[in-house]
């Protein structure tokens, strides 16, 4: 039955005003991060002795490029309104599988490398075949799997550390390409734009949005939302998976640790990188670039309080302050759009 009114016509004025593009660029959440950066860069330049070394610009690229990373894994799940609380658990399991592969089985680094990464990918399938088939929400399989993947692993490895990698993995962790510049920094910044042009341009990268975005109407239009969430866990498993292997480079060992116990230690930037780079927990809207943006504020802020000897845990405290307050926000501006017709 045709719903009643809808043979009416439109009032004038009624219809949703379109914002200009500029507009939109200055309510995105990608250039307020952009001017926030560039402030407290600037503040903290001249303030801090140090900040602005060589040494400490190149630590910084470096683990921006690893905690990007592992916002793009979270945010693979995000875009259909799913979570993955074992993106740690994952990128440590794929981290000692390729450990094992190199310091026992003997096979070459560029063998090992992939065969961690569908690892990776394996068991975001396993997450992700097991959401499907069971209809429970994400976010309790992969609290159970997160614990699974991790006790399994301690159990095949007695917790024991990998720390008899070639040379040349610690080598390229700790290599400059350019002057100040890690090259594990370039491959963030190259799966980056794999992923723009993933979700832009790619059937599948668009088939995740519109699931996000509304499941029961994807559906209809033929979309099969099912694999398309098995799809995005795998994707985050990947993407886990690569994580793992860029800190297994920073450190030169694959250590059980590198993520905290149960992997929880990437808990918080997973979820503080695209959330603050705008990044929707309902699904649907996804910002890569946002995404990098908001693991260069977290890095280069948390670099400014540790220089200022501002305690560790006063720093997660402010973090975990910072989620709260930016996924605030994005409801408040969500609403303020809608009200004024904008969206």
């Amino acid at each position: 039955m045709a719903h009643a009114g809808a043979d009416r016509p439109i009032p004038p004025g009624s219809a949703p005003r379109r914002m200009s593009s500029g507009m939109r660029l200055l309510l995105g959440n990608e250039f307020g991060l952009a001017v926030l950066i560039l402030l407290t860069a600037a503040t903290f330049a001249l303030t801090l002795d140090g900040f602005t070394s060589p040494f400490s610009v190149y630590t910084i690229g470096r683990q921006i490029g690893i905690d990007t990373m592992i916002g793009l894994a979270m945010m693979a799940v995000i875009v259909t309104g799913g979570l993955d609380l074992s993106v740690g658990a994952i990128g440590v399991c794929s981290a000692m599988l390729f450990g094992w592969l190199m310091q026992v089985m003997g096979v070459p680094v560029l063998v090992a490398v992939p065969l961690a990464v569908l690892f990776g990918a394996s068991l975001g399938f396993v997450n992700g075949f097991t959401v499907v088939m069971s209809g429970v929400h994400s976010f309790i399989i992969t609290l159970a799997s997160m614990s699974i993947f991790f006790g399994v692993m301690i159990f095949l490895t007695k917790a024991a550390a990998f720390n008899g990698l070639p040379p040349q993995v610690q080598a390229f962790g700790k290599m400059r390409v350019l002057p100040g510049i890690s090259p594990l920094l370039l491959i963030t910044v190259a799966v980056c734009a794999a992923l723009v042009v993933f979700y832009r341009y790619s059937t599948l990268g668009r088939q995740m949005l519109a699931a996000g975005a509304n499941a029961r109407a994807a559906e209809l239009s033929g979309i099969r939302t099912g694999r398309v969430i098995v799809a995005c866990h795998m994707l985050t498993g990947l993407l886990a998976a690569i994580a793992g292997l860029m800190v297994t480079a920073r450190t030169g060992a694959a250590v059980p640790s590198m993520a905290g116990q149960l992997g929880q230690d990437w808990l918080l930037p997973a979820f503080l990188a695209p959330v603050l780079g705008g990044t929707l927990l309902s699904g649907g809207r996804v910002s890569v670039i946002g995404t990098l943006l908001g693991a260069t504020f977290i890095n280069i802020m948390t670099s400014g309080l540790l220089l200022m000897r501002v305690g560790e845990f006063w720093i997660l405290a402010f973090l975990g302050m910072m989620l709260l307050i930016a996924v605030l926000a994005d409801r408040t501006r969500q609403i303020f759009l809608t009200s004024r017709g904008m969206i």
